[in-house]
């Protein structure tokens, strides 16, 4: 009930200081670290998405008792592979592809057969990504189509491997990288870059790992099997619920917008670098750095001379959650934007860059578009009137938010389905956008 919302008018000017939810990433891999840590972690600042208390729910199914303070979290860990496991075991991943993909490492030593499942998003994804890397450690599984449902079983003997990861997938990357924490002997790997939260959560867990960075690919060396105690962790701002504001603020003429405490390590902030590149006013304020995480203020101001972009692909991966937004940027700045090998929006939690192309055609963007690469033409007097409906994207919370932001940037009339979509990751996103006084109806005339 009221899960469809109506946006008549775009958004006034803006003058604000907010501060969006909590980083995702971070939250699921400190509940999952937390769950093998031996003795009691305190997690500040968690964000309570609906994948999250996926996460939360799984390690109790796991044996893993918690307690949900005021303003924190503890979590009770028995150390590595320390889980209680039944005779059957279900994990429900729901719509989250992190949890889902990370807990196949973190159970390589799973002695009882698990199965995973999900909601329908989830369950059209390939795992065959992950489940390939996981089977040379010695896990065995079972599935149809490379998807959910998957049944599997650990071993109690897991071998560590040598692996490549060339898609630039930092789940496939975290659950080798998982496996190996639990498997003796050193586990080598080269992976194309892509976010590296699970690296440095390694290092500050003073788990046995080396890291060299180079032009394209990452080498990390993990010694596995060493047990870390129980931490303290706060979780800062999450950059892909900040984006959504970033690109509304660069389009609302006369605005200006500081979010607060936001992680802007530097394999999440592509966004910030397209962004810049394209003539946008975005500054770092108060950087400083957290648990091997940088975190800072990111104070944006409207930009009217923003230009077109030949986009280099190999910002793709630091940016591949926020490329629905930049597309918005694109459609209103002078001349020509080109983006390549975008094919990793479509492994989404729906075909995003079909849906994404769509809706923007849907607007008047003039699109050119030849398997994974789109040409975007700027129009930089695009103004939307009469009706416009989204519906039918897989309940993806990214795809909801983007609708939002372009009725609010663009005008029109727009009525847009499943609200509840935004549970997933940032249950806040609606009232942080009322706060900045956009006005906000559901279908049934409820505000």
């Amino acid at each position: 009930m009221h899960n469809t919302i109506l946006i008549k008018s775009k958004i006034n000017s803006y003058n604000k200081i907010i501060e969006v939810s909590s980083d995702k990433s971070l939250s699921i891999r400190s509940v999952l670290l937390a769950s093998q840590a031996v003795g009691k972690s305190t997690l500040k600042n968690l964000l309570y998405s609906e994948d999250v208390e996926a996460s939360l729910k799984t390690i109790r199914s796991l044996g893993i008792n918690f307690k949900k303070k005021k303003n924190y979290i503890e979590i009770y860990g028995n150390g590595l592979n320390g889980f209680k496991l039944k005779k059957k075991n279900i994990i429900n991943a729901c719509n989250s592809g992190t949890l889902a993909r990370l807990i196949l490492g973190v159970l390589v030593k799973a002695e009882e057969k698990i199965e995973l499942i999900g909601d329908k998003s989830l369950s059209r994804r390939d795992f065959s990504r992950v489940t390939e890397p996981l089977k040379l450690f010695g896990v065995n599984f079972k599935s149809k189509n490379k998807t959910l449902p998957i049944k599997f079983y650990g071993t109690d003997f897991p071998r560590p491997i040598t692996y490549l990861e060339k898609r630039g997938s930092a789940q496939c990357k975290s659950a080798v990288m998982l496996a190996a924490l639990n498997t003796p002997g050193k586990t080598k790997i080269k992976a194309k870059k892509s976010r590296d939260h699970t690296e440095n959560f390694f290092k500050f867990l003073n788990v046995p790992i080396k890291v060299k960075k180079k032009n394209q690919y990452d080498y990390i060396e993990i010694n596995g099997q060493k047990n870390y105690k129980g931490f303290k962790y706060t979780i800062p701002g999450d950059i892909s619920s900040a984006a959504f504001f970033i690109v509304l603020t660069l389009l609302t003429e006369n605005s200006k917008l500081l979010i607060k405490n936001v992680n802007i390590n530097d394999s999440r902030i592509g966004i910030i670098k397209i962004l810049k590149k394209m003539n946008a006013n975005i500054k770092f304020k108060n950087k400083h750095i957290y648990n091997g995480e940088k975190i800072g203020d990111i104070l944006i101001k409207y930009t009217k001379n923003l230009k077109g972009i030949n986009c280099s692909n190999s910002l793709n991966s630091s940016a591949i959650d926020e490329f629905p937004v930049i597309f918005l940027i694109a459609a209103k700045a002078k001349g020509i934007s080109t983006f390549t090998k975008l094919n990793e929006l479509n492994k989404k939690e729906s075909p995003r860059l079909d849906i994404t192309t769509k809706y923007l055609r849907m607007m008047g963007v003039k699109i050119k578009r030849h398997n994974d690469d789109l040409k975007i033409y700027g129009n930089r007097k695009l103004e939307l009137k009469g009706n416009f409906r989204v519906n039918n994207f897989l309940k993806d919370h990214r795809i909801f938010m983007m609708s939002c932001i372009a009725a609010l940037s663009y005008g029109g009339y727009w009525k847009i389905e499943d609200k509840d979509s935004i549970k997933t990751s940032f249950p806040k996103f609606l009232n942080i956008v009322k706060s900045l006084g956009a006005k906000i109806k559901w279908e049934e005339g409820k505000t």
